[in-house]
């Protein structure tokens, strides 16, 4: 489950971030790039969330397939609770599956990581060159003392 939700999650993000590298690409120069920016990012953060909805209910169905919970409704917020660490949702598994919850929440770190590090990537990619150069430019003048 850990290795298919990986890849879910990379294929996703990677389609993601095609879009909004193309999207973003050739507005470097528009004087209304941080709005559109904005947007942009949002939305990605968005279908970023939707992936990890989608995960977790990849992992609501294993639950309900192996009869971890007896519905899918429970399965997928036990799920979302493990995932996310939150912890303070009443439900457990079926005892002999207690330990892939735990194997969940250390799937939620790494998705998350993996989420933050491709956020961070984005507004490194995309981020107007130009006040990049300025900023750069700024700190040559300062004297080096």
């Amino acid at each position: 489950m850990i290795v298919l939700n990986v890849v879910i999650h990379v294929i996703g993000l990677g389609l993601i971030n095609e879009s909004v590298v193309q999207i973003l690409g050739g507005a470097l120069e528009h004087r209304r790039f941080i709005p559109k920016f904005a947007v942009v990012m949002g939305i990605a953060a968005l279908l970023a969330t939707v992936l990890h909805a989608l995960e977790a209910g990849a992992w609501a169905t294993a639950y309900r397939l192996l009869g971890a919970r007896p519905d899918y409704k429970s399965a997928m917020l036990y799920s979302l609770s493990a995932m996310t660490s939150y912890g303070h949702v009443n439900l457990f598994l079926e005892e002999q599956w207690q330990l892939m919850g735990a194997l969940e929440a250390l799937n939620g770190m790494l998705l998350f990581g993996l989420t933050t590090a491709f956020l961070f990537s984005m507004i490194q990619k995309v981020w107007p060159l130009g006040s990049r150069g300025r900023h750069r430019e700024a700190q040559r003048k300062i004297p080096q003392q």
